[in-house]
């Protein structure tokens, strides 16, 4: 494996912290990007490097693509942190996520719904050797064809 599960986790630690404290202060049922704007905040207070709405542009057959993506939150330089203020989490921003993990190559992926009473955290892996999504204890749930 390219990388150690426990490293991994160990980074993403502050960044679920950041998340949480977000939640405690706002409470949930406010719209996506004021989560956004008080992340980017708590992420300052702590120290977490990130860009916000950081641009990706695809390519295509080794071509850049006139397409592009803005990530919501890199962190760390590893982390993508997609934020949602959802009813529920569904399976089309799970893959969201999991295109943008397998086109960037970062090796953690963070899904984020403000929404609930509770927040809801869902913490995923990408091995770019086997082109594999993993849950957090190292289950293959995704497994895209290779080129």
């Amino acid at each position: 494996m390219a990388f150690s599960l426990d490293i991994l986790k160990s980074t993403m630690y502050p960044v679920i912290g950041s998340i949480y404290e977000v939640h405690k202060e706002l409470g949930p049922g406010l719209n996506e990007y004021v989560y956004q704007e008080g992340f980017a905040m708590q992420l300052e207070e702590d120290g977490i490097g990130y860009d916000k709405e950081k641009v990706f542009i695809p390519t295509y057959h080794h071509r850049t693509m006139n397409a592009n993506y803005r990530l919501d939150f890199v962190c760390l330089d590893k982390i993508i942190v997609e934020c949602k203020s959802v009813e529920k989490l569904t399976i089309n921003h799970r893959a969201q996520l999991y295109n943008y993990m397998r086109l960037t190559k970062l090796p953690i992926g963070i899904l984020v719904n403000f929404s609930q009473k509770s927040v809801v955290i869902e913490r995923y892996l990408y091995n770019s050797q086997t082109n594999e999504i993993l849950s957090i204890d190292g289950s293959v749930l995704t497994r895209f064809a290779t080129n």
